[in-house]
């Protein structure tokens, strides 16, 4: 049995090399900070769509990549030894608003341009563009 320290990064390096391959998607272990980071990005429209498979105590997600975009550049920022808080004033758009950064904040998981809306900081766990 491994261990991941790094869920979240665990799920992003899935998808790169996922994508890399060709491959039309991939799974991961099922955990709420991934469903909710997933739901946000098929909300966003980087991704096609997210099911959730198996039994219980042994659940996985199923993320599908769109067919015809090309691949997405995942960046992890947040680290588990180095975590990455930033307050509104300091956020700024990802490639002058192309790409969309993920926070995780008081009021849940959003991205840069919600968290200016609401006026919230929070840390900044990864960058899609």
């Amino acid at each position: 049995m491994t261990y991941v320290t790094d869920p979240i990064g665990d799920l992003l390096t899935r998808m790169r090399n996922a994508q890399k391959a060709g491959k039309p998607g991939c799974s991961a272990p099922l955990s709420k900070i991934k469903l909710q980071l997933l739901e946000l990005l098929k909300k966003e429209k980087w991704i096609a769509d997210v099911t959730i498979t198996g039994e219980a105590p042994k659940k996985d997600v199923e993320v599908t990549f769109h067919a015809d975009k090309p691949a997405i550049q995942f960046k992890r920022i947040s680290k588990p030894g180095r975590r990455a808080y930033t307050g509104v004033a300091d956020l700024r758009p990802v490639l002058k608003g192309v790409g969309i950064a993920i926070l995780t904040t008081s009021q849940g998981l959003m991205t840069d341009k919600e968290a200016r809306e609401k006026k919230i900081g929070g840390e900044v766990l990864c960058t899609i563009s």
